[in-house]
Parts: structure tokens; sequence; C-alpha cells
């Protein structure tokens, strides 16, 4: 029962959502502005706060149990005399047997996760805090989530400042303060993580490359032939954007990188 509540990441979503009513609880009991705004009966502060952190929330579970993109076996087998038929096969490198989910083709930029068990269109990793992949599906999703939980813990760290207060010992201070301490390491702590993700997430977006692409660049098939700075998937900064966060379909992978590599016919 353990291993099924550990690979179904009950656990792991259980500990986020505790997490955060937690500290939220924790800046609305203290003497944070939260708590002045309240007492004063100015509640347009604290509700826009709570109403942030139930977003955040939602959008976790939304990604967490979004599907990423899984490649179905049958998907994969409908379409390939037509793929065959509109890509020259002379100039694409030839699309990959799975061995694991043993699909007779892997789609151009999919990759199987040991974790999921299944391939994932435009995999970019398998995020354990979400115990999920983020792909082709859920990509855009999960850059939302991380800007909407960044604000969140932006403005949960200004709170807890808000509330830390004086005293004239070092011991009572940390007695009056030990639970808005802990609240602003972990909200400090988190932060970092988020933004950190965020910047490099819209950096690979707008350079139209994934996580598990730029990190293994020179083991994939259809990359390690190409230059160090060329990316055959890369249309500039306004379309790949654009199509990242605008367009919802699967893509052809194959059809642009035949069209954009150097030694397409």
């Amino acid at each position: 029962m353990m291993q099924n509540m550990f690979r179904t990441g009950f656990l792991v979503r259980a500990t986020h959502t505790l997490l955060t009513w937690v500290i939220t609880l924790i800046l609305f009991l203290h003497n944070t502005d939260l708590r002045k705004c309240e007492e004063r009966g100015e509640l347009l502060l604290p509700v826009l706060f709570f109403l942030l952190v139930v977003l955040s929330v939602l959008l976790y579970f939304a990604v967490s149990l979004m599907d990423p993109g899984f490649v179905l076996a049958d998907s994969v087998k409908g379409s390939n005399e037509e793929m065959e038929s509109m890509i020259p096969q002379s100039s694409t490198p030839r699309l990959r047997r799975c061995g694991h989910c043993l699909l007779q083709q892997q789609p151009m930029r999919a990759k199987h996760c040991q974790t999921c068990k299944h391939c994932v269109r435009r995999f970019d990793h398998h995020c354990p805090w979400i115990e999920n992949c983020v792909g082709e599906r859920n990509h855009r999703w999960f850059i939302v989530y991380l800007l909407v939980q960044l604000l969140a813990l932006l403005w949960a760290l200004h709170i807890a400042l808000s509330g830390i207060s004086p005293s004239l010992t070092w011991a009572l201070w940390f007695r009056v303060n030990g639970f808005l301490l802990a609240a602003l390491a972990v909200v400090g702590v988190f932060s970092v993580v988020a933004a950190m993700l965020l910047g490099i997430h819209l950096y690979l977006v707008s350079i139209n490359c994934t996580t598990w692409e730029f990190m293994s660049r020179h083991r994939i098939a259809y990359l390690k032939n190409c230059g160090d700075e060329e990316n055959p998937f890369d249309r500039g900064v306004f379309c790949n954007m654009w199509d990242f966060f605008c367009i919802c379909r699967t893509v052809a992978w194959e059809q642009t990188y035949d069209r954009n590599t150097p030694n397409s016919v």
C-alpha cells in the first residue's frame, strides 16, 4: 500500500498542500500585515492573497494530474504511412523504436520516462515535486504555475517579514518569532528555486529547446550532428513564444527539422 502511495505521488501532493496551508495559516495568525488589515476591516489584501494561494494550489494539481503528452502506440502506428509520405526520410534522422514501451516509431523530441513508464511528446523533464512529466501538453501550464507560485511566495515573504517583532533578548525573540522564522526559511528557499526554474524555462522556450535536449544534446540523434549554437526548431523568440503559449496542437517536429536543417533535401 505504501509503495502505491509513493508511486501515484499521493504523499508528494499531500505534503505540498499541507505545507502551503500551514504557512498560509501562520501568516494569517501572526501579527503580520494581513492580520493588521483584518483588524482594521480592510479585507481586500487578505482576500487577494488567499485567492492567489488557492490559484497556485489549483494550478499545481492541474499540472500534476494532467496528461503531459503520453504517446499512444495506436496513434503512432496510424500515422506512420502519412508521416512517411510527408517527410523525406533521406534527410531526417530515422525515428527510433522505443525499447521500453515497444513503440514502432518514437516521435521526434519524444523520450521514454522510466518513472511514468510512457514515452512523452516534446519531453522536457520528469519533475519529482509534481510527480509527473513535463511535456508537450502541460509544459505551458507548468510555466504558468511557476509564475503564480513565485508571486505567491514573494508576497508571502513580504508578509512574513512584516510580522517579525522585536524583543529584549535573543532567546525571547526566537521564541516569539519562531514560527514566522520557519515560514521565512521555507518560503525563501522555494522562492529562489521557483525564480530559477521560471527563468530557465522561459529562456529554453524562447529558443524552442527542452531541458532534456539542452542537457543531453551530444547524445540525441537529431541534434548531435548540429553545431553547438544550431537549433533546427528555433524560429525566433517571438514565434517560439507565440507557438508555445498560444497554439495548442500536436506538432510533427520531423517536418520542422527537415525544413530547417542545412542538409535537408
